[in-house]
């Protein structure tokens, strides 16, 4: 319990900044399927990438600018949210704290929001 309260503490004190570096903490590391574009979602703890089913890399957010970067919780289920004005897109990702599913938020300007829950590799 006291190590879900820190977890908790810490991560409601994530503060974001105009070009925020890409740092996980403890955001669940690893890799998820994106089924409606045939994309592997990686999660590293500096970095996250979209990959296509070969492995090859679509989109690397690191050679990005990344801007209101923040780790919070949905009630009690951490998530990730940030704003990558290149790509004209903002994401929110949260992984509920059961199962290994991830839930994808994706609002596209000037095109419909796009959501999915992807699934672990």
């Amino acid at each position: 319990m006291k190590k879900l309260f820190a977890v908790l503490i810490i991560l409601l004190t994530a503060v974001s900044l105009s070009a925020d570096p890409i740092q996980l903490g403890d955001f669940p590391l690893g890799q998820w399927l994106d089924t409606n574009y045939n994309a592997v979602w990686d999660f590293t703890s500096n970095n996250i990438r979209i990959l296509s089913l070969n492995g090859t890399v679509l989109y690397d957010f690191s050679t990005k600018t990344i801007q209101n970067f923040k780790i919070t919780l949905e009630g009690i289920q951490p998530a990730i949210s940030f704003t990558c004005p290149e790509s004209g897109r903002s994401y929110k990702f949260v992984k509920p704290l059961t199962g290994s599913d991830l839930k994808m938020q994706i609002q596209r300007y000037g095109r419909p929001d796009y959501s999915i829950t992807m699934k672990k590799q």
